[in-house]
């Protein structure tokens, strides 16, 4: 699992998307940013290297602004067909395997009664991270730093109204480990059947690329569905695992996200510059 200096570089990051925004567009050259984040240049580019893998000059053009925008020129999947998704119970992600079940329809109705979901806190490469797990696999994941731990919990808790739920970081710590890129990480899907064909589709979308609400209500088979796709979308429950961030306005707007929009800007940029640095760039 990505250990707390992951989590204190992400708030360095976060520091940093907020000055860059202030900024208007206009470049911040090194020295100067670094020294708003009361850091040395010097210590500034190893963190930024070590969390972006790329220089904080260039990971400011990933957080520029338009770049959703540039992404929706340059790197937008149509996703034509239920085949091209690939909607086959498995999905590639982050250079990580994801394997995923889903609840049946009436379980869910249920509210997850008979359900025990086991919880906790967890450093992560986007702040800290309130982790549900199932004994399938990973049922929730929030992003806490906008929300505050008390909130996301109260959210993810009352989808499943019905479940038990047990603090117990250390039961579910291998599973949120492996999300984060040290083996294959397990999902368990707790959602409404059209919830769940949204999900899927989300988990087809290919790292540093993005679509729009509209290509996924065509993909599943629901056309105008446009509107009960976004909904949909921000009841997502296993955030950046099913990467809800990859969606965007069809006009290349952010739109929302429910964990914060800088978290999502995060997101994109850091995908955008990994892959950059991989020799991969979208």
């Amino acid at each position: 699992m990505q250990d707390s200096t992951d989590s204190y570089h992400y708030q360095v990051i976060r520091r940093a998307i907020a000055r860059i925004d202030a900024a208007g567009g206009q470049p911040l050259p090194l020295d100067r940013l670094a020294a708003e984040m009361e850091m040395s240049p010097a210590h500034f580019q190893r963190v930024f290297s070590r969390w972006a893998g790329v220089s904080p000059k260039r990971y400011q053009q990933y957080l520029a602004l338009d770049h959703a925008r540039a992404l929706m020129r340059a790197h937008f999947t149509t996703l034509a067909t239920a085949d091209a998704l690939g909607l086959s119970g498995a999905g590639r992600l982050h250079d990580l395997f994801l394997t995923w079940e889903a609840m049946s329809p009436g379980t869910y109705a249920r509210a997850g009664a008979g359900l025990t979901i086991r919880h906790g806190l967890f450093p992560t490469p986007f702040g800290q991270a309130l982790a549900m797990a199932t004994d399938r696999g990973l049922c929730g994941l929030a992003f806490t730093d906008e929300t505050g731990p008390a909130a996301a919990h109260a959210d993810l808790t009352a989808r499943w109204p019905a479940a038990h739920f047990i603090e117990d970081p250390d039961a579910i710590a291998p599973l949120v480990a492996a999300a984060f890129g040290q083996g294959s990480a397990r999902l368990h899907l707790i959602g409404a059947p059209f919830q769940i064909k949204v999900w899927e589709a989300l988990l087809a979308i290919p790292s540093g690329q993005v679509t729009t609400y509209a290509e996924i209500a065509r993909a599943i088979g629901s056309p105008r569905a446009a509107r009960a796709v976004g909904t949909a979308v921000g009841r997502n429950p296993v955030a950046f695992l099913i990467p809800c961030h990859r969606v965007l306005r069809a006009g290349g707007g952010l739109g929302g996200y429910h964990w914060g929009l800088p978290v999502k800007r995060a997101m994109l940029a850091w995908e955008g510059a990994r892959a950059e640095a991989a020799g991969t760039e979208p």
